[in-house]
């Protein structure tokens, strides 16, 4: 196992009729900027719950952040955040307005350009914010990391830093009984892909971590359709968000090597073609995963036979096991309503070469674990997505 230091300063408020609980978690005297997305708070109860807990509080409001939060958006809430001298920001909804909270918190105090924030500059300060999770999908709600998107140039980058943990997340899983099936299943989804970046490496005898991420996998597997199917069920539901959570918390990163190289080229179809997030994800996993079969072998041996209960005792030959296993989790989110193609989306040949070139125009030259995703493999993997 690699060194490591871990913190996670976020205090997770977990259990039906939380939301309650919010006005003791901001300090008293706060001017308070709610930030949400398109205004479904506003229609299944949760704007309500909001409002009635911050009655003692200055209160405003700004909606409209879109899935994959868009830069020119944020920038108009950063505007308003300084006009309005707001000193504490409360995110209601999923990783996309969490995800964009956090840029806000931390553009709003930075001198210059804000997009440098996503082309590596270093924050300096960030505003203090909380969450209320009305998706669970992304774990950003216990996490530092976003993902902005910039509409004038067709970007999708990351954006991270210690500043930006939030200071407390609300995860009430009676708010997720109007989803959608379609957003619950892009939820498990993102949430599974998540566990396997940080687990389908190469060994580090990392025995916690891998155990760890194999219940993760298995609670997304056993709870996953019954949660995308039976939105009353509020077991199913309940797991699923602290699933979602623990995927991306940074406790089954700590000391082993991850990958990334899954996301990177899903956000790049993302910002291409519009496509959901989770959807291109789908589509891009089972493919990488055959082009580093070779590279990932012990674990994707190891998920095989953890996870799929795919052993040598079903199948002699191991690399029948893999294939089986990435079968197994194609036909897992294919369950859920998910495609795995490119084309089951309409979407026309080319976009691996148009990442490829992105990707070296950019000097994302060595993508993965080990380095291995150069441009040229990341346009076969899309290729082969089709």
């Amino acid at each position: 196992m690699h060194h490591f230091q871990f913190q996670n300063p976020t205090k997770i408020i977990f259990g039906a009729g939380q939301i309650s609980n919010l006005s003791s978690n901001i300090p008293q005297g706060s001017k308070v900027l709610m930030l949400y997305g398109g205004g479904s708070i506003k229609h299944n109860g949760i704007y309500e719950q909001v409002k009635k807990s911050l009655s003692a509080y200055e209160f405003l409001e700004f909606g409209g952040i879109e899935p994959n939060p868009r830069y020119e958006t944020l920038l108009k809430a950063i505007e308003y955040i300084r006009k309005e001298n707001v000193d504490f920001l409360l995110a209601v909804g999923g990783g996309s307005v969490i995800d964009g909270t956090k840029f806000i918190a931390a553009a709003t105090y930075y001198q210059g350009d804000a997009w440098d924030l996503c082309n590596g500059a270093k924050a300096i300060k960030a505003m203090p914010f909380g969450t209320i999770l009305t998706l669970p999908a992304t774990g950003s709600e216990m996490n530092c990391g976003a993902v902005i998107s910039r509409e004038s140039s067709h970007e999708k980058l990351v954006f991270s830093s210690p500043l930006v943990y939030p200071t407390f997340s609300i995860l009430d899983p009676t708010v997720t009984l109007s989803l959608p099936p379609r957003q619950r299943a892009n939820g498990v989804v993102d949430a599974f892909i998540h566990v396997t970046e940080q687990y389908l490496t190469y060994p580090v005898d990392a025995a916690v971590q891998d155990r760890f991420a194999e219940g993760l996998l298995l609670t997304l597997i056993e709870n996953g359709k019954i949660y995308v199917n039976e939105p009353e069920n509020m077991e199913a539901a309940s797991n699923i968000v602290w699933a979602s959570t623990l995927a991306l918390n940074g406790l089954i990163a700590v000391g082993v090597p991850e990958d990334w190289g899954t996301h990177m080229i899903g956000h790049e179809l993302t910002a291409l073609t519009g496509l959901d997030h989770a959807r291109t994800l789908a589509t891009v996993w089972p493919r990488l995963q055959m082009a580093l079969k070779e590279s990932k072998k012990e674990k994707l041996l190891q998920f095989a036979a953890r996870v799929w209960n795919i052993t040598e005792k079903t199948e002699a030959d191991p690399n029948l096991r893999i294939s089986q296993a990435i079968a197994n989790t194609d036909q897992f989110f294919q369950s859920l309503g998910v495609k795995t193609h490119l084309s089951d989306y309409g979407l026309a040949l080319g976009l691996g070469e148009q990442i490829a070139e992105r990707f070296s125009k950019r000097g994302v030259l060595n993508l993965g674990e080990k380095g291995e995703i150069t441009p040229n493999l990341a346009c076969q993997i899309v290729n082969q997505s089709y």
